[in-house]
């Protein structure tokens, strides 16, 4: 029997604490795209969404702000389901 890498309560706590993150960024501006992008996209994102919006979070605001608008490219490490989502959230015909 193969033990799953990563329990239902490990995902959970990690969506828990990327939820915190996603809401308290810094910037107000921030706080309200990223974190009502974590209230509706969180619950449904698998380990891999999870980790890739994790990498994200770690970036700093002013450029997710660029890349969310397309003031500047989104860097290939970025380049993700996740992040297209998140520019699909709040712009819906972003690609």
């Amino acid at each position: 029997m193969t033990v799953p890498a990563e329990t239902d309560n490990d995902l959970e706590a990690l969506r828990r604490k990327l939820g915190f993150r996603a809401w308290h960024r810094g910037t107000r501006e921030a706080d309200l795209l990223i974190g009502s992008f974590a209230d509706r996209h969180l619950p449904e994102f698998d380990a891999v969404a999870l980790g890739q919006f994790q990498a994200l979070l770690k970036e700093n605001d002013p450029d997710i702000y660029d890349w969310m608008t397309g003031r500047s490219p989104v860097p290939p490490e970025h380049d993700n389901p996740v992040t297209v989502a998140l520019r699909q959230f709040r712009f819906p015909s972003a690609s």
